[in-house]
């Protein structure tokens, strides 16, 4: 996979080639670039709730529990697949 060489200044959003800091106002760079679109997103639950419990994402209760509920479920089917799988071999 191809490493991208191009950052962007988070502080004022200049390009620049330095991988540790922008060379004009000493900001922090980051990827410009945005990840690869896949309709079937393995780990957009994860990525909704950990917006959600960093407080990045504002919404209201119920649908935080839903969404958090739906998450913790998921994974512990995932556990039990996990086990039983285990168990057989």
């Amino acid at each position: 996979m191809i490493q991208a060489i191009l950052r962007r200044c988070k502080k004022c959003g200049r390009y620049t080639l330095r991988k540790d800091k922008c060379p004009v106002c000493g900001g922090e760079v980051e990827n410009p670039h945005p990840p690869k679109f896949s309709p079937e997103d393995k780990y957009g639950l994860y990525r909704l709730a950990m917006k959600i419990l960093s407080g990045k994402l504002q919404i209201n209760d119920e649908v935080k529990m839903k969404i958090l509920s739906k998450l913790f479920s998921s994974i512990q089917e995932g556990q039990q697949e996990t086990s039983m799988s285990k168990k057989e071999s």
